[in-house]
């Protein structure tokens, strides 16, 4: 099954590049929803490189973590990981 999702930023590319690929940035807009936060991110941004986030409910009631492997960077255009036995594909579009 393939899921395609969908979101326009209004910002240049290479910021939100940034803000993807950038540990702080990322645990500053990383989260399912206002009860949630990312503690914790890392990004080696390399094919074959590590990519990690810890999300927690901010009641501390529950979190889990996040992690694969990237496969495919060009940059401010494209990032395909694996995490399990799963594949993703962001595309970065002006």
């Amino acid at each position: 099954m393939n899921v395609t999702v969908e979101t326009t930023v209004a910002a240049p590319v290479g910021k939100v590049w940034r803000a993807y690929t950038t540990p702080e940035d990322i645990k500053q807009w990383n989260a399912a929803s206002d009860d949630w936060h990312t503690t914790a991110a890392t990004v080696d941004l390399r094919e074959g490189g590590a990519f990690s986030s810890r999300m927690e409910a901010k009641d501390g009631s529950m979190g889990f973590d996040f992690a694969g492997t990237y496969t495919k960077i060009v940059e401010n255009k494209l990032i395909e990981y694996a995490f399990g036995d799963r594949t993703a594909k962001v595309e970065f579009l002006e």
